[in-house]
């Protein structure tokens, strides 16, 4: 293959195009021949040349516990006795305590908390969402709800948490 050759073109292709050219080769030499010239049928790299730039518009996603404002013991609050339920009492936090998060569960954890997070980094901003591949995350009605609200997903490769750099910062944050 030459400084110009076609480097996405399909093994039958070629074999037509020696066929054609006169040469008779079965579709397995012509395959060996390629390979003997260095060149090996791979999935191509994506994203390799992402500046920092592009990586700067990907919201990275990950289930873990952390504490913003208050340590790993939670928040506080000052209030009097029989003021357990009064609402200024009250937080709130994202939990499930099932072991699988169900695609409907996720698709509102996306529409009450990782939307308005995208809304504050990036404003009217395009940005790219990071998920790993868990079963609600690729679900059918997943990816259309993503379409729906106009999220553009990151295509990420299957078992493959060391690549997601928050998972490296969760350690640094549950340490603060």
């Amino acid at each position: 293959m030459g400084k110009t050759a076609d480097l996405t073109v399909n093994l039958g292709e070629i074999h037509k195009e020696c066929t054609a050219a006169g040469v008779s080769a079965s579709r397995a030499t012509t395959h060996r021949r390629i390979q003997d010239t260095g060149y090996n049928c791979c999935v191509p790299c994506d994203k390799k040349d992402w500046t920092v730039a592009h990586w700067s518009k990907v919201l990275f996603s990950d289930e873990s516990k952390f504490c913003i404002s208050f340590g790993n013991q939670g928040p506080r609050v000052w209030r009097k006795r029989g003021e357990a339920q009064n609402p200024s009492c009250l937080t709130s936090s994202v939990k499930f305590p099932q072991s699988k998060v169900s695609t409907a569960v996720y698709q509102q954890v996306l529409e009450h908390f990782m939307l308005p997070s995208a809304d504050q980094l990036y404003g009217d901003a395009d940005f790219i969402f990071q998920q790993d591949l868990a079963p609600a995350h690729t679900a059918k009605s997943t990816n259309t709800w993503f379409k729906n609200h106009g999220v553009s997903v990151l295509d990420w490769p299957a078992n493959s948490p060391d690549v997601n750099p928050i998972e490296n910062l969760w350690g640094i944050v549950k340490k603060m």
